[in-house]
């Protein structure tokens, strides 16, 4: 099911060495950054906050930009020792990533579609090739041409008209999401007048190849509310309004069925969702209602044949079920079983084709695949023999063939992309992701998962990896990973740039703890709301399980968590700072109240279903106990860097700003304490897929930094 969230996508792939004698050098004409304290008091449910930093939050005034970047420069100062070791870290990980490379070609609709990528480019370059895959490259979009005047350039989506004649794009030049739309001529090359603005990225054609239907965004809350159809060289302006989303803590989308028959608009919620159908071959028709929302069923749609297919939690179905009903009585009661609901089973989405139903499944943990027939003649499982790894479909946009395309890795060996002839059961390994390095060999790592026991008697799997070899006696530093929201599951898997970590003997761990769905809906259902507790003291139980089995002591152990993952890290130095020697908090959700009492901030409305409301004083209680930011005190906390983006669309760069401004006032160390603004991007860092690594570079300087490492 999707979701929005504050979720960042983070790879955390961090190089240790064997200890070297550069210290950082003691100056002290390196000025304490200080905001001013500028009391405001908020009075909820009888409670009186005092909120010293709330000021932070003036993005327009010229203190708070002049404090962001005292904070930009005592960093620089205090890490300037690293600065040729960030360099070098740099090039060691970029050095092992094939610049020259492209994807799997994939073939719709008569085309077959690639992304390459060029030595010493930043961004990918779009070709598709007529009929045969050696065919002479046609390029659709050459994205460092398009961003050669931007800091920061994302190309969000390309939808090519069902006449193979035109190209729907959209772009974010600010890293807000809030993206741009237009439409290119494949024939002439020429980029048409009109232009979209605020909109999600989502749109799909019409058959017609002149109607678009698309999202618009809120351009203050972000949320999506509305759905416009636009007609080909005409105004925007005088695009048709075909939906408004009036539910506040409801997002819409709008999409196109695999099949090309459907048109649909998706509106959805954490816990609810709702879907409305148009024929693609008749775009001018009313949208029709699929079935009535109701508050706590949730629903995705797909099309074959005669039918719709639905994954649905209806009817208490935690871990999901499949159903399908008739094109002409979509509502809920004329639903009937496909596959039942399994309480040790999650269903986590379907792949359509013409003979074949695919269902991507996930089983204590782990991944596997069902593949159907239609006419019920085989049913049978892929199944993958190791310990922990990730497995899933991808790219299977035809729908006339017997080919399943899929992904393989684990946390000791690269991404493979394999066809599979679900008739032949043949597999045909087409791309092995190749680590640029001939040292390399993914027999010198080892793999495993492990099991901590939480406070309340629950068994809390952990993934790790390190080189094989490895003596367990206290003495190795460890990296230890969580997020834990929204139901989003962090799989083990494959990074080039942690074998700069694995190699010098460092351990990196995956905390599945509770609020994420690896272990099923329930698994989820256990870290949210008022049972959101359990995500922080689970990451604690995990900490304590790896240090109480020799992997590594509180002085070698680091910490890593991005925005709801830094939520976690701000909840967990909270509770037990002893345990870390380090924490990076990555763009942290760490003012939780305030944030959440405030509906004009993106995604808060959208949100009550994952935190909870605090304008119900249970909720508000609740998110008290435990909000990073009004629980910071006077204790001695880890070396800390905290890092955002000023232009976050997800989690305001303010959050994190207040955050680092109140420890510094209260805590009683003399640890590190770094907050780093990036004055021109958002949530995800930068857009460069080189620049994103010069940022990964100082996040590996200052661990290394912390364990003496140099080189």
């Amino acid at each position: 099911m999707i979701k929005y969230s504050r979720l960042l996508i983070v790879c955390i792939m961090f190089a240790f060495s064997c200890n070297n004698n550069m210290k950082q050098p003691f100056d002290s004409s390196i000025v304490l950054p200080k905001a001013d304290k500028i009391p405001i008091s908020f009075k909820k449910h009888d409670d009186l906050r005092v909120d010293n930093y709330y000021w932070l939050n003036e993005k327009e005034n010229p203190e708070v930009i002049d404090y962001l970047e005292r904070e930009n420069d005592y960093y620089n100062k205090m890490t300037a020792h690293t600065i040729d070791f960030q360099g070098e870290l740099f090039k060691e990980i970029k050095s092992k990533i094939k610049e020259d490379d492209e994807s799997v070609p994939y073939f719709i609709n008569g085309y077959w579609y690639v992304t390459k990528y060029k030595k010493d480019k930043d961004y990918p370059v779009y070709i598709r090739r007529k009929d045969s895959i050696s065919a002479k490259d046609e390029v659709l979009f050459n994205c460092n041409e398009l961003a050669k005047d931007y800091e920061y350039f994302n190309l969000s989506n390309i939808q090519i008209s069902p006449n193979n004649k035109l190209a729907a794009y959209s772009f974010d030049t600010v890293s807000r999401r809030l993206y741009t739309i237009k439409i290119k001529n494949l024939e002439t090359g020429e980029i048409y007048k009109e232009e979209i603005n605020n909109s999600s990225g989502s749109f799909a054609w019409a058959n017609d190849n002149s109607s678009l239907f698309y999202t618009n965004r809120d351009s203050k809350t972000l949320r999506n509310d509305k759905i416009f159809k636009h007609e080909l060289e005409t105004n925007s302006i005088d695009d048709e309004l075909v939906y408004h989303e009036k539910d506040k803590t409801f997002y819409t989308n709008v999409s196109r069925t695999k099949s090309n028959k459907f048109v649909v608009i998706s509106s959805f919620s954490t816990l609810t969702s709702e879907f409305q159908f148009v024929d693609a071959d008749n775009p001018n028709d009313d949208f029709k209602l699929f079935s009535k929302r109701i508050k706590g069923v949730e629903y995705s749609v797909s099309h074959f044949g005669d039918y719709f297919y639905i994954i649905t939690n209806r009817d208490n179905a935690k871990n999901y079920k499949l159903m399908k009903t008739s094109l002409l009585h979509t509502e809920f009661d004329n639903w009937e079983s496909v596959i039942n609901h399994r309480e040790d089973v999650l269903i986590e989405g379907i792949d359509i084709f013409k003979d074949y139903l695919v269902v991507s499944e996930r089983v204590k943990g782990l991944s596997r695949i069902n593949v159907k027939r239609w006419d019920k003649t085989e049913n049978y499982f892929i199944n993958f023999n190791s310990d922990t790894y990730t497995a899933y479909t991808t790219s299977n946009i035809d729908f006339n063939t017997n080919k399943l395309r899929y992904v393989y890795n684990s946390m000791t060996e690269p991404y493979s992309v394999i066809d599979f002839d679900m008739k032949s059961k043949e597999k045909v390994t087409i791309k092995e992701h190749l680590v640029v390095d001939e040292n390399f060999n993914k027999d010198n790592y080892v793999s495993e998962r492990t099991w901590a026991k939480a406070a309340d008697g629950v068994r809390i799997p952990i993934s790790l990896v390190y080189k094989k070899g490895l003596i367990k006696d206290g003495s190795n530093p460890l990296l230890i990973y969580g997020y834990g929201s929204y139901g989003n599951t962090i799989d083990p898997s494959f990074s080039i740039s942690r074998l700069s970590l694995l190699d010098r003997g460092f351990i990196y761990a995956i905390a599945h703890v509770r609020g994420s769905e690896y272990l099923g809906r329930d698994w989820y259902e256990d870290g949210k709301l008022f049972n959101k507790l359990n995500t922080f003291t689970d990451f604690v139980d995990c900490t304590k399980h790896l240090i109480s089995e020799g992997f590594t002591t509180p002085k070698h152990t680091y910490a890593y968590g991005g925005s709801a993952g830094g939520l976690l890290m701000g909840a967990v130095i909270n509770l037990a700072p002893e345990l870390y020697n380090g924490v990076i908090a990555a763009v942290p959700f760490v003012d939780v109240v305030t944030t959440m009492l405030d509906e004009t901030i993106p995604l808060t409305t959208s949100e009550y279903d994952e935190w909870g409301n605090p304008n119900d004083k249970s909720y508000y209680k609740y998110m008290m106990s435990y909000s990073p930011y009004d629980n910071v005190k006077k204790i001695n906390y880890p070396n800390l860097l905290v890092t955002t983006g000023l232009h976050d669309s997800q989690v305001q760069y303010w959050e994190p700003a207040k955050w680092v401004a109140k420890l510094r006032e209260l805590k009683t160390d003399k640890n590190n304490l770094f907050l780093n603004t990036d004055m021109d991007t958002g949530h995800g860092g930068s857009s460069g897929r080189f620049e994103a690594l010069k940022d990964l570079a100082k996040e590996y300087a200052f661990l290394l930094d912390l364990e003496n490492i140099y080189k």
